[in-house]
Protein backbone atom coordinates (compact mmCIF):
# COMPACT_ATOMS: atom_id res chain seq x y z
CA UNK A 1 0.00 0.00 0.00
CA UNK A 2 1.38 3.55 -1.23
CA UNK A 3 0.47 5.96 1.43
CA UNK A 4 3.11 8.59 0.40
CA UNK A 5 4.56 9.82 -2.60
CA UNK A 6 8.04 11.43 -2.60
CA UNK A 7 9.57 13.57 -5.35
CA UNK A 8 13.41 14.56 -5.89
CA UNK A 9 13.16 18.58 -7.12
CA UNK A 10 15.55 19.13 -9.78
CA UNK A 11 15.12 17.11 -13.21
CA UNK A 12 11.97 15.51 -11.82
CA UNK A 13 9.38 18.33 -11.11
CA UNK A 14 11.64 21.01 -12.64
CA UNK A 15 13.53 20.88 -15.89
CA UNK A 16 16.94 22.45 -13.79
CA UNK A 17 19.37 22.05 -16.64
CA UNK A 18 17.38 23.90 -19.25
CA UNK A 19 17.04 26.39 -17.01
CA UNK A 20 20.81 26.22 -15.99
CA UNK A 21 22.40 26.10 -19.18
CA UNK A 22 19.89 29.19 -20.44
CA UNK A 23 20.73 31.17 -17.47
CA UNK A 24 24.70 30.97 -17.85
CA UNK A 25 24.05 31.71 -21.26
CA UNK A 26 22.08 34.87 -20.30
CA UNK A 27 25.14 35.88 -17.98
CA UNK A 28 27.95 35.33 -20.27
CA UNK A 29 26.06 38.12 -22.49
CA UNK A 30 25.54 40.61 -19.53
CA UNK A 31 29.13 39.84 -19.45
CA UNK A 32 30.09 40.64 -22.64
CA UNK A 33 27.96 43.66 -22.96
CA UNK A 34 29.64 44.67 -19.91
CA UNK A 35 33.11 44.75 -21.65
CA UNK A 36 34.50 41.67 -21.09
CA UNK A 37 35.80 40.26 -24.02
CA UNK A 38 35.70 36.80 -23.82
CA UNK A 39 34.77 33.78 -26.51
CA UNK A 40 31.10 32.89 -25.64
CA UNK A 41 31.39 28.85 -25.95
CA UNK A 42 34.72 28.52 -24.00
CA UNK A 43 33.33 31.09 -21.55
CA UNK A 44 29.99 28.32 -21.04
CA UNK A 45 32.61 25.59 -20.61
CA UNK A 46 35.41 27.31 -18.42
CA UNK A 47 31.72 28.35 -16.22
CA UNK A 48 30.31 24.53 -16.32
CA UNK A 49 33.75 23.59 -15.12
CA UNK A 50 33.45 25.51 -12.30
CA UNK A 51 30.36 24.15 -11.47
CA UNK A 52 31.26 20.67 -11.81
CA UNK A 53 33.80 20.91 -9.17
CA UNK A 54 31.69 23.27 -6.56
CA UNK A 55 28.54 21.98 -7.42
CA UNK A 56 25.34 23.63 -9.31
CA UNK A 57 24.24 25.37 -6.13
CA UNK A 58 27.43 27.29 -5.89
CA UNK A 59 26.84 31.01 -6.00
CA UNK A 60 30.24 32.62 -6.87
CA UNK A 61 30.45 31.06 -9.97
CA UNK A 62 30.94 34.39 -12.04
CA UNK A 63 33.07 35.38 -9.46
CA UNK A 64 35.61 32.68 -9.88
CA UNK A 65 35.49 33.05 -13.35
CA UNK A 66 36.02 37.10 -13.70
CA UNK A 67 38.94 36.48 -11.35
CA UNK A 68 40.26 33.84 -13.13
CA UNK A 69 40.00 35.26 -16.45
CA UNK A 70 41.35 39.27 -15.88
CA UNK A 71 42.80 38.86 -12.16
CA UNK A 72 40.55 40.78 -10.08
CA UNK A 73 36.40 41.28 -9.64
CA UNK A 74 35.28 43.56 -11.45
CA UNK A 75 31.47 44.56 -10.36
CA UNK A 76 30.30 46.28 -13.14
CA UNK A 77 30.94 42.95 -15.01
CA UNK A 78 29.75 40.53 -12.12
CA UNK A 79 26.30 42.56 -11.52
CA UNK A 80 25.86 42.42 -15.55
CA UNK A 81 26.04 38.99 -15.09
CA UNK A 82 24.01 38.04 -12.19
CA UNK A 83 21.30 40.28 -13.52
CA UNK A 84 21.26 38.58 -16.59
CA UNK A 85 21.45 35.10 -15.04
CA UNK A 86 18.71 36.15 -12.80
CA UNK A 87 16.09 37.23 -15.15
CA UNK A 88 16.67 34.27 -17.31
CA UNK A 89 16.61 31.91 -14.64
CA UNK A 90 13.00 33.37 -13.47
CA UNK A 91 11.53 33.46 -17.30
CA UNK A 92 13.02 29.49 -17.91
CA UNK A 93 12.30 27.67 -14.85
CA UNK A 94 9.71 25.20 -15.64
CA UNK A 95 7.62 22.42 -14.70
CA UNK A 96 7.67 18.99 -16.83
CA UNK A 97 4.07 18.19 -18.36
CA UNK A 98 1.50 16.73 -16.40
CA UNK A 99 3.33 18.20 -12.73
CA UNK A 100 0.67 19.76 -11.36
CA UNK A 101 -1.95 17.49 -12.78
CA UNK A 102 0.09 14.56 -11.50
CA UNK A 103 0.12 16.17 -8.21
CA UNK A 104 -3.22 17.40 -8.05
CA UNK A 105 -4.23 13.47 -8.52
CA UNK A 106 -2.04 12.14 -6.19
CA UNK A 107 -3.60 14.93 -3.18
CA UNK A 108 -7.18 13.76 -4.73
CA UNK A 109 -6.07 10.26 -3.91
CA UNK A 110 -5.57 11.45 -0.50
CA UNK A 111 -1.89 10.51 -0.37
CA UNK A 112 1.02 12.54 1.38
CA UNK A 113 3.31 14.47 -0.84
CA UNK A 114 6.93 14.98 -0.08
CA UNK A 115 10.18 16.31 -1.73
CA UNK A 116 13.63 14.80 -1.17
CA UNK A 117 16.25 17.12 -2.99
CA UNK A 118 20.39 17.75 -1.83
CA UNK A 119 19.85 21.30 -2.85
CA UNK A 120 20.34 24.12 0.20
CA UNK A 121 16.76 24.59 1.65
CA UNK A 122 17.02 28.65 0.21
CA UNK A 123 17.53 27.33 -3.46
CA UNK A 124 15.18 24.48 -3.45
CA UNK A 125 12.48 26.97 -1.81
CA UNK A 126 12.59 29.31 -4.05
CA UNK A 127 12.34 27.11 -6.81
CA UNK A 128 9.24 25.97 -5.63
CA UNK A 129 7.58 29.03 -5.00
CA UNK A 130 8.96 30.29 -8.88
CA UNK A 131 6.78 27.96 -9.97
CA UNK A 132 3.57 28.38 -6.81
CA UNK A 133 4.34 24.71 -5.86
CA UNK A 134 5.51 25.81 -2.01
CA UNK A 135 2.02 25.17 -0.44
CA UNK A 136 1.93 21.09 -1.96
CA UNK A 137 3.92 19.32 -0.60
CA UNK A 138 3.63 17.75 3.37
CA UNK A 139 7.17 17.98 3.80
CA UNK A 140 10.05 19.17 2.16
CA UNK A 141 13.91 17.34 2.86
CA UNK A 142 17.14 19.50 1.80
CA UNK A 143 20.52 19.51 2.56
CA UNK A 144 20.85 21.65 4.68
CA UNK A 145 17.83 20.13 7.45
CA UNK A 146 19.74 16.90 6.98
CA UNK A 147 23.80 18.39 6.61
CA UNK A 148 24.10 14.93 4.16
CA UNK A 149 23.24 14.39 0.12
CA UNK A 150 22.04 11.17 -0.96
CA UNK A 151 22.03 8.57 -1.08
CA UNK A 152 22.81 8.22 2.50
CA UNK A 153 19.77 7.30 4.29
CA UNK A 154 19.48 10.29 6.41
CA UNK A 155 17.73 12.47 3.69
CA UNK A 156 15.34 9.39 3.30
CA UNK A 157 14.70 8.35 7.09
CA UNK A 158 13.61 12.38 7.51
CA UNK A 159 10.90 12.56 5.30
CA UNK A 160 9.42 9.08 7.02
CA UNK A 161 9.90 10.81 10.04
CA UNK A 162 8.33 13.94 9.04
CA UNK A 163 5.11 12.29 7.34
CA UNK A 164 5.14 9.83 10.02
CA UNK A 165 4.55 7.16 7.64
CA UNK A 166 7.06 3.91 7.08
CA UNK A 167 9.69 3.84 4.02
CA UNK A 168 7.36 0.65 2.70
CA UNK A 169 4.54 2.22 2.65
CA UNK A 170 6.02 4.95 0.16
CA UNK A 171 7.85 5.89 -3.56
CA UNK A 172 10.64 7.89 -4.08
CA UNK A 173 10.89 9.75 -7.89
CA UNK A 174 14.07 10.90 -9.09
CA UNK A 175 16.14 11.13 -11.97
CA UNK A 176 19.44 10.23 -10.44
CA UNK A 177 19.46 6.18 -9.78
CA UNK A 178 22.77 6.52 -7.72
CA UNK A 179 21.15 9.22 -5.60
CA UNK A 180 17.27 8.54 -5.74
CA UNK A 181 17.10 5.07 -6.44
CA UNK A 182 20.14 3.48 -4.65
CA UNK A 183 18.83 5.39 -1.33
CA UNK A 184 15.56 5.04 -1.28
CA UNK A 185 15.65 1.82 -1.82
CA UNK A 186 18.01 0.86 1.06
CA UNK A 187 15.47 2.59 3.01
CA UNK A 188 13.14 -0.15 2.07
CA UNK A 189 11.09 2.54 -0.46
CA UNK A 190 9.48 1.73 -3.87
CA UNK A 191 11.40 3.79 -6.93
CA UNK A 192 10.19 4.56 -9.45
CA UNK A 193 13.22 6.29 -11.91
CA UNK A 194 12.32 9.85 -13.89
CA UNK A 195 13.18 8.72 -17.21
CA UNK A 196 12.04 12.19 -18.38
CA UNK A 197 14.47 14.05 -16.75
CA UNK A 198 17.77 12.10 -17.48
CA UNK A 199 20.57 13.80 -18.03
CA UNK A 200 22.89 10.53 -17.59
CA UNK A 201 21.92 8.71 -20.85
CA UNK A 202 21.18 6.02 -18.23
CA UNK A 203 20.53 2.54 -19.79
CA UNK A 204 19.50 0.44 -16.13
CA UNK A 205 18.29 2.66 -13.33
CA UNK A 206 17.62 -0.32 -10.80
CA UNK A 207 14.20 1.43 -10.27
CA UNK A 208 11.12 -0.29 -9.96
CA UNK A 209 9.52 1.52 -12.67
CA UNK A 210 10.65 3.95 -15.00
CA UNK A 211 8.78 7.12 -15.90
CA UNK A 212 8.32 8.86 -19.98
CA UNK A 213 5.88 11.06 -18.30
CA UNK A 214 4.95 12.11 -14.37
CA UNK A 215 1.85 11.28 -15.04
CA UNK A 216 2.47 7.36 -15.36
CA UNK A 217 2.30 7.57 -11.87
CA UNK A 218 -1.11 7.77 -11.47
CA UNK A 219 -1.67 4.57 -12.77
CA UNK A 220 0.92 2.92 -10.71
CA UNK A 221 -0.54 3.62 -7.69
CA UNK A 222 -3.37 2.21 -8.30
CA UNK A 223 -2.32 -0.84 -9.83
CA UNK A 224 -0.85 -1.25 -6.30
CA UNK A 225 -3.01 0.18 -3.83
CA UNK A 226 -5.86 -1.85 -5.05
CA UNK A 227 -4.07 -5.16 -6.00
Amino acid sequence: MIKAVIFDLDNTLLDFMTMKSSAVNAGVRGMKEAGLNVDTDETIKHIFDIYNEKGYEYQEVFDDFIKQKIGHLDYRILASAIMAYRKSKEANLMLYPNVNRTLFMLSKMGLKLGVVSDAPSREAWLRLCYVNLHHIFDAVVTFDVTGVHKPLPVPFLKVTELLDIPPEEMIMIGDWPERDVIGAKEVGMMTAFAKYGDTFGTEYSGADFDLNDIYELISIVNKINNS
